[in-house]
């Protein structure tokens, strides 16, 4: 075994169940002894890579007509989500949440990787599109949130102007579909064990402690829980 405890987490800045389950993996560092061995490298993955909103755009009506069910259905659903993320710590509001596509965050992610506060930055964006409402396709939202994690002003708007880092965004999502993902969150520790979903705290806890102790890792993740648990598949939440 090496010095680091890898894991990978794939995941989309649209999901809220991404959001609950970052926080529950950070609870689980927290009651993980060798939390201070562990690295996290966050992964590209887009629920709706087509995705393009309109102004008129809100996650009611886009929850009722995706599940062809009614208004109060979303309604009920997301409120249930809200809850989910209070127990953990968060603080969401569709009701201001700003549909967007999330190339151009993944995007700077990538770029921030290279930085090493990839981390920084999808606590911001997680947090500015559940929680603030803020617009993440948004250059002028995502320039804001370059420069408060530390990000060289000219390479934020180098990125955001072009299509760097597009193809580091679609190779992440190609692996992830080479290794099965069905939905997201999806973490993968050390290349070989993986966990779908947001699931408990002890559950990571559980999984931190069997990689470590087992010490010879191999090349294909094999799936710990046979549920998908709380994420957001392929076609959406």
């Amino acid at each position: 075994m090496g010095n680091t405890l890898k894991i990978q987490i794939w995941s989309d800045i649209m999901c809220p169940f991404c959001y609950i389950g970052k926080r529950r993996i950070e609870g689980a560092l927290q009651n993980f002894e060798h939390k201070d061995a562990v690295e996290i490298e966050w992964k590209s993955f887009q629920l709706d890579a087509n995705f393009v909103a309109s102004p008129d755009d809100n996650l009611v009506d886009h929850l009722a007509e995706k599940y062809r069910k009614g208004s109060d259905w979303a309604k009920e659903m997301l409120a249930n989500m809200t809850q989910n993320a209070a127990n953990s710590g968060l603080d969401f509001h569709f009701e201001k949440a700003i549909m967007a596509n999330s190339l151009k965050a993944h995007q700077l992610l990538h770029l921030a990787k290279r930085y090493k506060i990839g981390d920084a930055l999808k606590e911001l964006l997680l947090k500015a599109y559940l929680t603030e409402g803020k617009d993440v396709n948004g250059n002028n939202t995502l320039l804001d949130l370059g420069l408060m994690v530390g990000l060289p002003s000219t390479e934020i708007e180098e990125v955001l102007s072009s299509d760097k880092y597009v193809a580091e965004v679609r190779a992440d999502i190609a692996e992830a579909n080479a290794i099965g993902v069905q939905g997201v969150p999806f973490f993968v520790f050390d290349n070989k064990y993986a966990v779908s979903g947001a699931q408990h705290v002890e559950t990571f806890v559980k999984t931190l402690e069997k990689v470590w102790d087992e010490g010879d890792f191999v090349v294909k993740p094999q799936l710990l829980n046979d549920s998908a648990g709380e994420s957001c598949g392929i076609e959406g939440c």
